[in-house]
């Protein structure tokens, strides 16, 4: 092997990543218990039931985002001697949980979008100034968060992050959904456009809350890493200087780290120092241009003596 199983040293981009995902993490927890306290306080200048049931759902909010930020932070822990590829399986985990949340929400919503339209007389929509302003503002906040959370999870790669997302999200369409059917009720007397609206988005949610938790579920799976990255692999590996060949590459995920086993071929008379120096250059290059990767390279001696011949 090229080096021992330790646990490599963080480099500066493996933290920036633990930072951005550690903001992300806090920023959900924040949002879901300012709009708890928001949504109490017009609860009770209110009284509206549909202002308790958006509380309710923030309610369940705040736990799932404590829950996804003890995720993130766990996963950020370095390998012991008990999880000696680190802890990062931690955020699959959290995203398998938010993924079957997201699904479970969007059939509520569905359900209750399709009750709505089949009904015969289509529900009131009341709305009080309090309940109205505390919407607006949630909406404002909501789609910050979604916002920064997206941003975090395209740079990342973190799949809690971007299943929170969704789940944020899944509060967020709704609730516009709400605002605009005020607006089409009052304008022009649209009452069912909250119900549309609202199943649209159950269908948005439903789609991706399965890409999220397919994604997790590979990776609990120890699915490959995806086909663009083996073939980086291989390329770069094709054109590094003093290689004969290579086989038996090995990927999986785990959380947002790529792990990599690759077996160089070497000339069997090369001394062992400029053996290590060739395959360190190409350990070190494979991790500075895949993202959050773990490589290890073993080294296979080919050509006269070695009784191997080098691949093509």
């Amino acid at each position: 092997m090229v080096r021992a199983m330790n646990a490599p040293a963080p480099t500066p981009e493996s933290r920036r990543i633990q930072r951005l995902n550690l903001s992300a993490g806090l920023a959900s927890v924040g949002v879901a218990v300012t709009l708890v306290v928001l949504k109490l306080w017009a609860l009770v200048m209110t009284g509206a039931l549909s202002v308790a049931a958006s509380l309710a759902d923030n309610a369940l909010d705040v736990m799932v985002s404590v829950a996804a930020l003890a995720a993130i932070a766990y996963a950020t822990r370095p390998a012991d001697e008990d999880h000696t590829f680190g802890h990062t399986s931690a955020e699959d985990l959290a995203a398998l949980l938010q993924s079957a949340l997201v699904l479970i929400s969007a059939g509520m919503i569905g359900v209750l979008a399709v009750t709505r339209l089949l009904a015969a007389t289509p529900a009131p929509v009341h709305s009080e100034g309090a309940g109205v302003a505390v919407m607006a503002v949630s909406v404002i906040l909501t789609g910050a968060l979604v916002l920064w959370q997206r941003y975090v999870a395209k740079a990342t790669g973190n799949r809690v992050v971007s299943a929170d997302s969704l789940h944020y999200l899944g509060d967020l369409l709704p609730t516009l959904g709400v605002l605009v059917a005020l607006v089409a009720s009052s304008q022009w007397g649209m009452t069912r456009v909250d119900s549309i609206i609202a199943l649209l988005a159950a269908l948005w949610l439903a789609r991706s809350g399965a890409s999220i938790g397919r994604g997790a579920w590979d990776a609990l799976m120890d699915h490959a890493a995806p086909p663009e990255v083996l073939e980086q692999v291989h390329a770069i590996a094709n054109d590094w200087p003093g290689l004969k060949g290579h086989h038996d590459l090995r990927t999986r995920m785990a959380g947002s780290r790529t792990f990599i086993t690759l077996h160089v071929e070497l000339d069997g008379e090369m001394s062992l120092n400029e053996a290590h120096r060739i395959a360190d250059g190409l350990e070190h290059k494979l991790e500075s241009l895949i993202p959050e990767s773990d490589v290890i390279i073993h080294l296979d001696p080919v050509g006269p003596g070695s009784g191997r011949v080098a691949r093509g």
